[in-house]
């Protein structure tokens, strides 16, 4: 499991104090970011070769500011051209559940505007990070 700590920012809230529903996209992206990075993946955008088909977010509880949260990211799927990632974003005083988040990723090849199989070295590091929820 793949892990980052993000510290809640005030304007990364809302009127009532909770962290706003968008600012949890940015932290899942910050998420994604460092997790590709640790695969040996830089962010130049000549060479970035992933694209985000859907992502979502089930909020489970509130989140406030100044909050230290932990983003924990996992592999869920492993397809042909694509794989899934999850992630759980946690209370690191607490260890309760903030949200969780899940992103499917295709893997693609922006001069020809498709998607490609995934190379044998990505899917055997993205199996390092594999896990089932139970």
């Amino acid at each position: 499991m793949h892990e980052i700590q993000v510290r809640v920012r005030f304007g990364e809230t809302d009127a009532l104090g909770h962290i706003n529903n968008t600012s949890y996209f940015i932290y899942l992206e910050e998420a994604r970011i460092r997790f590709f990075e640790t695969l040996g993946y830089d962010m130049e955008t000549g060479k970035w070769k992933f694209i985000l088909a859907a992502t979502k977010c089930d909020f489970i509880s509130q989140g406030y500011f100044n909050q230290v949260l932990a983003i924990k990211t996992y592999v869920t799927k492993i397809g042909t051209k694509s794989f899934e990632i999850d992630h759980d974003i946690i209370d690191t005083k607490t260890e309760e559940i903030v949200a969780r988040g899940n992103a499917i990723m295709v893997y693609f090849d922006f001069d020809q505007q498709r998607s490609e199989p995934l190379p044998e070295q990505l899917r055997e590091s993205l199996s390092q990070y594999y896990f089932v929820r139970t």
